[in-house]
């Protein structure tokens, strides 16, 4: 009976629940804004403050960490407010991308949304958090493709590790990983790292809509 009454409680605590990502340090969410000016589609970015303690300087879009019980959706659409001014109901949400799982064990939501270009008349940048904000065209970027590179994440134990205790030798094969790199240029601006990710994430799915 007992039995019975744990495997009751598991199957209550897991129904209906949506999975996470197994020991999540975190879950993040950012704003892709597309803006259309003189009849062309764009990406609005920001500049990172360059006074701030990480990523000072790099090219972002606006966003950070999902508040307990918050949605991607709304974490988005606060940041964005917090960082460039803009209200919630000035963003048309479009629907939400798909995620990234972080090596450093968080996960990443991107929100695809659209602006209308008068809202960038009266934007108003955290000087905390952004330096700058730049507009770069979808086209420009879609017949510029970035740069890619590769790197490889090699697992490094520690001397205890239990190689003994598990059955497995000290030379053991251990699965490597890796993580791609795209680098887009645009007017003095490098977009890379998770941003450029998004960014060329976001292109294929227009350029298959074209």
């Amino acid at each position: 009976m007992e039995e019975n009454g744990i495997l009751t409680q598991l199957q209550k605590r897991l129904t209906g629940r949506r999975p996470q990502l197994m020991d999540a340090a975190g879950q993040y969410a950012v704003l892709v804004p597309l803006v259309e000016r003189a009849g062309a589609l764009h990406i609005l970015y920001e500049v990172r403050a360059s006074d701030m303690r990480r990523q000072p300087g790099e090219v972002c879009f606006p966003g950070g960490r999902m508040d307990s019980g918050e949605s991607p959706v709304w974490c988005a659409l606060r940041e964005a407010q917090e960082e460039l001014g803009i209200a919630p109901h000035e963003v048309q949400v479009l629907g939400q991308m798909d995620f990234i799982a972080h090596r450093a064990n968080f996960l990443m939501h991107p929100v695809l949304g659209y602006l209308d270009g008068a809202v960038l008349e009266h934007m108003e940048l955290n000087p905390a958090e952004v330096g700058s904000a730049f507009l770069a065209p979808v086209d420009y970027l879609l017949s510029h493709p970035p740069q890619e590179y590769h790197y490889t994440l090699e697992p490094n134990t520690p001397e205890d590790f239990p190689y003994e205790l598990i059955g497995i030798p000290r030379n053991y094969r251990w699965q490597k990983g890796g993580e791609e790199v795209p680098v887009y240029e645009f007017e003095g601006h490098t977009i890379w790292g998770l941003t450029g990710r998004i960014t060329r994430h976001l292109l294929r799915h227009l350029s298959s809509s074209q």
